[in-house]
């Protein structure tokens, strides 16, 4: 199993300087700048699926 990928910005704050945080549950996430502990959550595939922009034509 590969390893999850890692957020490259603070959702809070916008900035850069994450680190994995060792005192919350696997997957949290610490921002230095901030001083904010966040955990992303993946919840699934949408049921609409993906819709397409164009028309699949030449236009």
């Amino acid at each position: 199993m590969s390893e999850r990928a890692a957020p490259f910005h603070c959702p809070y704050c916008g900035d850069e300087d994450l680190r994995p945080s060792e005192q919350a549950p696997h997957g949290a996430w610490e921002c230095r700048a901030c001083n904010r502990a966040f955990q992303l959550k993946y919840l699934g595939l949408l049921s609409r699926g993906v819709q397409r922009a164009d028309s699949g034509g030449d236009a």
